[in-house]
């Protein structure tokens, strides 16, 4: 069984604005596939709600209370509810949920479903005791505990003090994990560590107060002492016993500490040994509950190539037949370029937006599955840096990607101090990126995507004749381009001549700079004719255009350029049209 879908209304972030409640329309309705499901972006995104509303209605393994409290309800209102939806129950789980259970289908294609309710209401700060229930119908009925134990969650919190986790104490989670293993669940006389460990230590304690040991007989004396004290004060001889209470298995699970052999650990090794005991938390044996994972922020305390190891590992865990599911939250890039782009949800604004398919069919996205083949090839982290931004902006090149965040700042429009991505995607398969913004249900993505492109028609093939019609060729270029790539929330800003460094050649306002910058990366150059030199070049691929970006992008905030005669530039304003618009109005410009 696996968590197939998770839906909340007006838990914290995720509420109506005019606090309606409408039991047919959630304020978030969240897909979840088998295996690993990635919730990743900025922060405050919802992804740590997200997390929470599925602990406060399965609870966890751990020893940590969870509990609803006032804060939970989004600002004013006075009613919330979370549903959970299970999906294919093996009869060994389902036995467990028989009452509660749902069916879909019929006949042979007949499948039982779980969904779990938690509906609160709040009154004057005082929340209405609530039961956990279940069923087909709106209210459902009241889980018992013992069917609420086959649902709880191995959760690793965020920042966690894998150290202090790991150390021995009573009710250790090492105990608790280890409790639960077939190795040592209802096991305590008869298991190995009573028999021939705990009962040997008993017996040696004993003997060490009767007996010499090794020429030691200080423990033989202590107990003369205490035996002649007692005589006097009972007036008659006495003879005390040392010996160690009675213990479990469980005491001396609680005596354990796990380490790695002759190694100063530090957090990130500690991390590793927690999330591994966890682990063997999901991989019971002979278990017939859910075996899912609540992981925030895998990232804490792993370098990146830990991380990325470790995020291929968890894939590997939970592909073909394993029951083990997993749920994590992450602001890291590595594992956002690493996991497979079908197992991420990008959590934007007040919605959650999956990546991949709806049953492996549909997809969620206007992405094929030629699509994702190609962004997993070819999304690396400094591409990935796009699932945590506010705005993203596409380039095709160094030239682009050093450029237009200078230009931006001179502008006083900051991409960094506005959470804008610049993503170079090193060439113009601006479709494949595109589509990762562009949703093929009726609920959009509504962060700003700004493709800057050149035009890629030479000036002297602007403008053809064709069959006796004159027609605008750069016109039908930049047509195409925008059709080709955009749509919704992705827009398309194509150079009005040949190539950016065209059109900075034929620049009102930076012309003279871009000449200067061209001349000092290539002395050698024609400057009796600099634009049909740096035309010349364009032609022949010589020019070194991220070089002269680069160069030009750092005298552009001591240049006297006049910023509003640069916004208004008609060669370069497709670049400050793509800046304000990925900025968007709640931008600093």
């Amino acid at each position: 069984m696996y968590l197939s879908n998770l839906k909340l209304w007006n838990f914290r972030k995720y509420g109506s604005i005019d606090n309606a409640f409408d039991i047919n329309s959630p304020n978030l309705a969240i897909p979840l596939t088998k295996g690993v499901n990635v919730l990743i972006g900025e922060n405050d995104s919802g992804k740590t709600a997200i997390i929470d509303a599925i602990k406060l209605i399965l609870d966890t393994h751990s020893a940590e209370w969870v509990k609803l409290n006032s804060d939970d309800f989004h600002a004013g209102t006075t009613r919330l509810r979370i549903e959970c939806r299970f999906d294919d129950l093996a009869d060994e789980e389902a036995k467990h949920f028989t009452e509660w259970l749902g069916i879909e289908g019929e006949g042979e294609d007949a499948k039982p479903f779980l969904r779990v309710i938690l509906d609160a209401s709040i009154k004057v700060d005082r929340i209405i005791p609530f039961d956990i229930r279940a069923g087909v119908d709106d209210d459902g009925y009241r889980l018992t505990a013992e069917a609420r134990d086959y649902l709880k969650t191995t959760y690793l919190k965020p920042l966690r003090d894998a150290k202090h986790e790991l150390m021995p104490r009573r009710n250790s989670r090492l105990s608790q994990i280890l409790l639960g293993h077939e190795a040592f669940k209802d096991k305590d006389e008869s298991h190995f560590l009573m028999k021939e460990g705990y009962l040997k230590f008993k017996e040696a304690i004993e003997s060490y107060f009767t007996e010499e040991k090794d020429g030691d007989s200080k423990g033989k004396e202590l107990k003369k002492k205490l035996d002649d004290y007692l005589e006097r004060f009972f007036g008659q001889k006495k003879n005390t016993i040392l010996y160690p209470t009675d213990k479990k298995i469980k005491d001396i699970l609680e005596i354990l500490k796990l380490a790695l052999e002759d190694e100063n650990l530090g957090l990130g090794s500690h991390n590793l040994l927690f999330i591994a005991t966890e682990l063997l938390n999901l991989e019971r044996a002979n278990w017939t509950g859910i075996r899912l994972g609540l992981i925030e922020e895998l990232e804490a305390h792993l370098h990146p190539q830990a991380q990325l190891k470790f995020i291929s590992y968890l894939q590997e865990l939970t592909e073909g037949d394993s029951d083990v599911q997993l749920i994590i939250t992450t602001h890291s890039p590595n594992l956002g370029s690493k996991v497979k782009l079908k197992n991420l949800l990008i959590c934007a604004g007040a919605n959650v937006f999956p990546m991949g398919y709806d049953g492996d069919k549909i997809s969620y996205t206007k992405l094929v599955k030629d699509d994702h083949k190609f962004l997993e090839r070819f999304l690396d982290v400094t591409k990935a840096n796009l699932f945590f931004a506010k705005g993203v902006i596409l380039v095709e090149g160094w030239a682009e990607e050093f450029l237009v965040p200078a230009i931006a700042k001179f502008i006083n429009c900051d991409l960094t101090q506005n959470g804008v991505s610049v993503v170079n995607i090193g060439n113009t398969a601006f479709m494949r990126y595109s589509k990762i913004f562009q949703r093929a249900g009726e609920e959009l993505m509504n962060i700003p995507v700004a493709i800057i492109t050149d035009l890629d028609v030479h000036p002297d093939d602007e403008t053809i004749v064709d069959e006796g019609e004159e027609q605008n060729r750069a016109a039908l270029a930049k047509k195409t381009r925008e059709d080709d790539f955009g749509g919704q929330s992705v827009k398309v800003f194509v150079s009005p001549h040949w190539t950016l460094e065209y059109c900075l050649g034929i620049s009102e306002t930076l012309k003279q700079l871009f000449f200067n910058t061209v001349t000092e990366v290539h002395p050698q150059i024609d400057t009796d004719d600099l634009l049909n030199s740096v035309s010349d070049k364009l032609l022949k691929r010589t020019l070194k255009k991220a070089e002269i970006a680069q160069a030009l992008s750092e005298k552009l905030p001591t240049s006297d350029i006049d910023k509003n005669s640069l916004e208004n530039d008609t060669s370069v304003k497709y670049i400050i049209d793509a800046i304000k618009y990925a900025v968007g109005s709640n931008g600093n410009h």
